[in-house]
């Protein structure tokens, strides 16, 4: 479904990435773990189709993001739904107006059925009042929540989510994780998830991967992990130091 194949990106002189090569099948759940500046980011927007490669390519449901157009990334993105760190969010729409454009962009459901929709996910995030409010209005964590919502309004085939419960409490960071695992566990999703709170990522993941300093260190399965002896491998599995 989703396939990095011999990135490297450079920025000035240094490679932020550097032959970072693994996949990600079809419905199932990937963590992407690293330490800040890792590339984990930016291996995300290259997926989205954002940003480009300087070595390696980048396919997603088979195609090769370096051969498409503008309109053919621009119909392959109808299929992605993202959540990053900037929230993304148009400063002169309400919650529920920024919620529903991914939804009327796309055309198939009625106003009615777009309301509902946006209801329904606003009280999954707790936010069930927050409809007319503007994201000026709102703190971190609620913004962090609109967009988590309006990432999975469309329930697109793939979803990116950089970071989805920062910012967020522990009751709404449990909440978030068990809406994720609801569409691991319900739908034909493939997703790829960000967030330093590895202990809500590992219970929702098929798969992981560890970055650092641009360079893959393990691509595997939970149990991959656990064995794993490798010093960083165990630092970030289980939140140990060298101290």
């Amino acid at each position: 479904m989703i396939r990095f194949e011999g990135i490297r990106k450079r920025h000035g002189a240094e490679w932020v990435l550097d032959g970072v090569s693994f996949e990600v099948p079809a419905g199932s759940q990937l963590g992407l773990l690293g330490p800040g500046g890792a590339g984990k980011s930016l291996l995300l927007k290259m997926a989205a189709g954002l940003v480009r490669p300087d070595e390696g390519s980048v396919s997603v449901m088979g195609r090769d993001l370096a051969h498409l157009n503008e309109v053919e990334m621009a119909e392959l993105r109808l299929n992605i739904g993202m959540l990053f760190q900037n929230y993304a969010l148009f400063d002169f729409m309400t919650v529920e107006e920024n919620i529903a454009f991914p939804l009327r962009q796309e055309g198939r459901l009625s106003e009615a059925e777009i309301a509902a929709r946006v209801d329904s996910l606003l009280k999954e995030v707790d936010l069930p009042r927050a409809h007319k409010s503007y994201p000026n209005q709102l703190s971190g964590g609620m913004k962090k929540r609109v967009t988590f919502a309006r990432a999975v309004a469309r329930k697109p085939p793939i979803v990116f989510f950089d970071d989805p419960t920062a910012g967020l409490d522990p009751v709404t960071s449990s909440k978030i994780f068990r809406m994720l695992n609801h569409g691991r566990m319900h739908t034909e999703t493939t997703s790829i998830i960000i967030t330093h709170d590895i202990l809500g990522l590992q219970g929702i993941c098929d798969h992981f991967v560890l970055l650092d300093h641009g360079k893959l260190v393990l691509h595997g399965t939970r149990e991959d992990f656990e064995r794993s002896e490798r010093r960083m491998v165990r630092q970030f599995w289980d939140g140990t130091s060298d101290e």
